[in-house]
């Protein structure tokens, strides 16, 4: 009875949604997409789009989200919302994690990607542009994955902080004690290893188009780039999303080592109890600034 209820909820939500998008205009950049699309699928194999794509979008997207994060350190403007004033960016940090990142990308991540195109041939995932799913189905199952990988990451990160694993294993993302952008994906290859597992399980479960493997890298990198960036900008929009954790959450751990687990997300923080101390640090900061005023 309960199956059925929820069943005809999430098709009553799904009419709605379809109502709404047929009152929406005309999307101008739809048809141009479609020709690109299209383009892409009449000049290349599906191998080359699963491996090489992929692996185009994440190198041109990953550098892309970490531009702003990289060109605030040159805007005195900008110095305000940076959470940890400080301790400010060096060119020597970046350097270095530009190194090991190149290194994860190609030889840790590289590997996994080419492996795309045998998932997507496997469980017989469709390119073609006629079975793409709707933006708002699109949407959806993007925000699955999220909630998919958020749980993952917190139990398995927490995990990483345990101090008989830490020393070997997280401790090098927390090199940097105030976060860059560009440091999101600075880890230990078997770190990459294990939270990636994250990002892949919403995939395997969800996925029934290529578009969704990249539409999900696009939105996991906007989140874990921002978490990292060291800026609290107030007119930010992740901000509005829901139980949205943001920079200033993840920050606290990096400059603390320990709480604030979770991703993405506020809840399996909230339900264990590991943001207390960050929730105390909030209350302090916010009783100083009054005092300041």
């Amino acid at each position: 009875m309960a199956t059925n209820e929820s069943i005809s909820i999430f098709s009553s939500a799904s009419l709605a949604v379809e109502y709404v998008d047929s009152l929406l205009p005309e999307n101008p950049l739809q048809e141009p997409f479609k020709n690109a699309w299209n383009y892409m699928l009449n000049n290349y194999t599906k191998f080359q789009i699963a491996t090489w794509g992929s692996l185009i979008v994440h190198e041109v997207l990953y550098f892309l989200f970490c531009l702003p994060g990289f060109l605030f350190q040159f805007i005195p403007y900008m110095k305000k919302y940076k959470i940890q004033k400080d301790k400010p960016e060096t060119w020597e940090n970046q350097w270095k994690c530009f190194k090991v990142l190149l290194f994860n990308h190609f030889c840790i991540q590289l590997p996994l990607i080419c492996g795309t195109y045998y998932f997507t041939e496997y469980f017989n995932i469709p390119y073609d542009w006629e079975t793409m799913p709707r933006w708002y189905m699109l949407l959806a199952r993007c925000l699955g994955c999220a909630v998919i990988e958020d749980t993952w990451h917190y139990f398995l990160h927490r995990l990483l902080h345990h101090k008989r694993i830490y020393k070997h294993i997280h401790k090098i993302h927390h090199e940097f004690q105030a976060p860059f952008g560009m440091e999101a994906e600075y880890a230990h290859p078997l770190e990459t290893l294990i939270l990636g597992t994250g990002f892949f399980i919403g995939i395997m479960l969800l996925c029934d188009h290529v578009i969704l493997l990249w539409a999900w890298v696009t939105i996991r990198l906007i989140e874990t780039v921002d978490v990292h960036s060291g800026y609290d900008i107030p007119l930010n929009p992740l901000n509005l999303i829901p139980f949205y954790a943001g920079s200033r959450h993840h920050d606290f751990h990096h400059m603390n080592f320990i709480g604030n687990y979770a991703s993405t997300f506020t809840w399996w923080d909230r339900l264990f109890g590991t943001d207390s101390q960050f929730i105390a640090y909030i209350e302090k900061t916010k009783k100083v600034e009054k005092k300041t005023e």
